[in-house]
């Protein structure tokens, strides 16, 4: 009997212990040295270039690992092998810009954020540096104006005009984000660079429709 008892209060126990909702939200954006709001007429016509890129994420809410990462951000800085809008067959190279107000436990989390969410572009960590982050987005026509200034990276975007950013006609969000857990909308990066010292490689490009703006979820 008290056996049973046992048993029923065990799965009793089990039942009602809420499960953890550990995982985190907030706002993204991306740009990238290739068009991701193109026509196929276009699409393929940077087979050799489009190689880099930055990722950001800023944690509205949330928690890894323990660690709370409210109002926190981190970047990925990418170097391909191959154009980011076709699929990576070679070894990309990447580096994590941390947020400097992050404590040690963060900065963990926050790498290991950008991993997850970068997938195999953001597998081989080259370099991690701490800087202040500033990620903004604004609350304009489609909610695609974003801000980034994260030490030597930078995205500024605006809104794609369908009818005046056009190219060659079909153009649309041909490509798809390049990170996980992504809602985004492509946008007109009238500023993406890096100038920093992480690879050999810096860039600096204006108004190239390489952008999505939006938000990311994940656990």
């Amino acid at each position: 009997m008290n056996r049973w008892l046992a048993i029923a209060v065990l799965a009793l126990l089990v039942v009602t212990v809420p499960v953890s909702a550990a995982g985190v939200s907030g706002k993204y954006v991306e740009a990238r040295t290739c068009d991701v709001w193109v026509a196929a007429c276009f699409a393929n016509s940077e087979m050799i270039s489009g190689k880099h890129a930055v990722l950001g994420w800023k944690v509205d809410k949330g928690t890894i690992d323990n660690a709370k990462l409210d109002g926190l951000s981190v970047v990925a800085i990418v170097a391909a092998s191959d154009t980011l809008g076709l699929e990576q067959t070679g070894p990309a190279k990447a580096m994590i810009i941390v947020d400097s107000q992050a404590n040690a436990a963060q900065r963990k989390a926050l790498i290991k954020l950008a991993k997850q969410q970068g997938g195999k572009l953001v597998k081989n960590v080259i370099k991690v540096e701490s800087a202040d982050i500033d990620l903004t987005i604004c609350k304009c026509d489609g909610n695609a104006c974003a801000r980034l200034k994260a030490g030597d990276a930078k995205i500024e975007t605006r809104c794609i005009d369908a009818k005046h950013d056009k190219v060659c006609g079909g153009e649309s969000a041909f490509y798809p984000p390049l990170a996980k857990g992504v809602t985004a909308k492509a946008a007109m990066a009238t500023e993406n660079s890096f100038t920093g010292k992480g690879f050999k490689e810096t860039w600096k490009e204006t108004d190239r429709r390489g952008a999505y703006v939006g938000t990311f979820a994940a656990k």
